[in-house]
């Protein structure tokens, strides 16, 4: 545990100034106050007359379809290969591997800060989306955002996206260790992404064992959901179901990647 904790800590010393710490930070601020200017900014007398809840849905709605569909996976691939393109640059496999600490630590270390780095992201995605929508009630009292709390479904919401999104993650990770130059893991990525949303933007009934498409899947789930059970006053009630076909798929092959990834890497360090 002493050698796992040693060399996070090493992770995170080495890339904290590095685009994949950063970029977990600053999407999240950057998405959701672009979304803060432009509703700020509207003119929309509509969007006046919408109750709370509505403008919310609306507001928080906006970035998670883009996040499900295409931002989230290639964010991923991104972190993935960050993580790992420092011992590739500096060609320092051997001698991390070669460091008293076993193997399996700096494996898990490594895979586990890229774990963390999407996961900090998406947690600042739900501080970010309910303090830009808690804020324009205040600059703007006629978005009238304070009238409704959805602290709880969009925390699930989000819970569920990271949950999907970790099968993505052991693969581009293995990928990244497995290729020293960008080209071929975001490449993988990339296509893999495209037919992803393809295959659930379609509504493929197979979709689902494809790890690409499971966090669209996990947003479409969401959107289905909301128009199934209207509460009081023809307002949409929002049940979020966390462990879905899509989710246990996601956590199987990010297990089973991960365990894979373990040995090819093991193999191919004391080459």
């Amino acid at each position: 545990m002493k050698g796992f904790i040693l060399s996070f800590r090493s992770e995170f010393y080495k890339t904290r100034k590095t685009m994949a710490f950063w970029s977990a930070v600053l999407l999240p601020l950057l998405l959701c106050a672009l979304l803060f200017v432009g509703f700020y900014g509207t003119n929309n007398d509509k969007l006046v007359h919408e109750p709370g809840v509505m403008l919310l849905l609306q507001f928080a709605g906006a970035i998670l379809a883009v996040m499900g569909s295409l931002i989230l996976p290639m964010l991923i691939v991104f972190i993935a290969y960050s993580v790992n393109s420092i011992e590739h640059k500096a060609d320092t496999w051997k001698t991390l591997f070669s460091l008293p600490i076993s193997k399996l630590s700096v494996f898990g270390a490594k895979y586990f800060y890229a774990f963390f780095l999407v996961f900090i992201c998406l947690l600042l995605f739900v501080l970010f989306t309910l303090g830009f929508g808690n804020l324009l009630s205040v600059v703007k009292p006629a978005l009238r955002f304070n009238e409704y709390h959805i602290e709880d479904v969009l925390a699930k919401v989000y819970l569920k996206l990271f949950l999907s999104s970790l099968g993505i993650l052991s693969i581009q990770f293995l990928l990244s260790l497995l290729f020293r130059d960008f080209l071929k893991p975001m490449g993988i990525g990339f296509v893999a992404t495209i037919t992803g949303v393809i295959l659930a933007g379609n509504n493929w009934k197979y979709a689902f064992w494809f790890p690409y498409s499971h966090p669209l899947l996990a947003i479409q789930a969401l959107e289905n959901s909301a128009h199934e059970k209207p509460g009081p006053g023809g307002m949409p009630q929002i049940s979020v179901e966390i462990f879905s076909r899509e989710i246990f798929i996601s956590l199987a092959f990010a297990l089973v990647v991960f365990i894979a990834g373990y040995f090819i890497v093991l193999k191919k360090s004391v080459k």
